[in-house]
């Protein structure tokens, strides 16, 4: 038996096997709809808060309902093989939220669903995916490639949200995938949900078995997961608007440092102030006194370091920080040297620095400690 003969072997319409001799025209279309008040804020989003959280390009004429909300069901994890079986996208309307999904019962179906694909995302100016820079999109450029269509309509401006969240959240949680994110960050964890490991399977059984009910379960965790996208978008640009309602110092540090590489000084300002405060105020201590230094601030940060000192935070750092401050730019020795000292005896402090650090912090301050001492002598 060839290729052709086991395709058309497991060929189907509406979960039944086709006549013999009947071709496919089309693949299978679902569409969900949920209510405008499941997506807070979706509808008030901004252009400006959008570009604050990553720095893609977006239309002038920005609209929120113009975003597609996009996610894949595949066959596999990537390679030559892997086909896209069905492929959901979600979009605002002034109803509420739909998702069309678009279901390959058999491979011959596959043009049919990229060009509901195509037309799907040239209706809009904006693709929303969660890691779908790294797997969705690639898949799909294959794909049309694959079956000879243009892949045009994927070129537009992409908001790959794996990559804000782990910004974002990465320093806290670690893990940032979208369940994970969903039960701690949203606080809506899911039940009775189709592991995504399971999905394949799930659909080469059905293409051997012809059982629609085997879908329904995949259809579930698609549509969720397109839901689930709008509404993770809108929480993280209230939190980008509001960063004050964040609860945990190292997210707000963390949002510091996005804006900061996005060249957003004073709002990353903002938020290394607001995580001092915390558990990681060590971290956005130094980061808002870099900051300053970065831009010749250096009396801003010197204070930023004098503050840290007070306060017993950043160990050894604030001191040597404070001592290369008195000797490059005060040409005060005799207060470097002090500095120097006094980062010497609270390295010897336990629980200061990893103990793996600590020898290197030490010849490193000896060191200084000597070349001051010499200069001081010079003078």
């Amino acid at each position: 038996m060839n290729l052709r003969d086991k395709l058309r072997a497991v060929g189907g319409t509406s979960g039944n096997p086709r006549p013999e001799g009947e071709k496919t025209t089309d693949c299978r279309h679902f569409a969900v709809y949920r209510p405008a008040e499941e997506f807070p804020g979706a509808y008030s989003l901004s252009r400006e808060t959008l570009g604050m959280m990553c720095g893609v390009d977006l239309p002038e004429a920005f609209d929120p309902r113009r975003i597609l909300y996009l996610d894949t069901e595949t066959t596999g994890l990537g390679g030559s093989g892997t086909v896209a079986f069905l492929v959901g996208m979600g979009f605002l309307t002034d109803q509420g939220f739909e998702v069309h999904q678009f279901l390959m019962r058999d491979y011959p179906e596959e043009p049919y669903l990229l060009k509901h694909v195509a037309a799907g995302l040239g209706r809009f100016d904006v693709l929303c995916t969660f890691n779908g820079t790294t797997f969705d999109v690639p898949l799909l450029e294959g794909r049309f490639l694959m079956n000879r269509m243009d892949r045009s309509c994927l070129d537009l401006p992409h908001l790959d949200l794996l990559h804000m969240c782990r910004r974002l959240w990465k320093l806290r949680l670690g893990r940032c995938n979208l369940g994970r994110l969903e039960e701690v960050i949203l606080g809506k964890p899911r039940t009775d949900d189709l592991p995504g490991s399971e999905v394949p399977q799930r659909y080469f059984t059905y293409l051997k078995t012809k059982q629609v009910s085997l879908l329904d379960d995949i259809l579930k965790h698609n549509a969720q997961d397109i839901a689930s996208l709008c509404v993770l978008l809108n929480h993280m640009a209230d939190l980008y608007r509001h960063p004050e309602k964040i609860r945990f110092s190292e997210d707000v540090y963390s949002m510091g440092r996005a804006l900061e590489r996005l060249d957003k000084t004073e709002s990353a300002r903002q938020c290394y102030r607001l995580a001092r405060r915390g558990r990681a105020g060590d971290l956005a201590g130094a980061a808002l006194a870099v900051s300053y230094r970065r831009t010749g601030e250096r009396e801003q940060a010197a204070q930023v370091w004098r503050e840290m000192i007070r306060e017993h935070r950043g160990g050894t750092t604030p001191y040597v920080e404070l001592a290369k401050y008195e000797e490059h730019v005060r040409r005060n020795i005799p207060a470097a040297l002090e500095l120097t000292e006094k980062a010497m005896a609270i390295c010897c402090e336990p629980g200061i620095r990893d103990s793996g650090t600590v020898q290197q912090v030490q010849n490193e301050l000896q060191y200084r400690y000597q070349r001051l001492r010499r200069k001081m002598k010079e003078q």
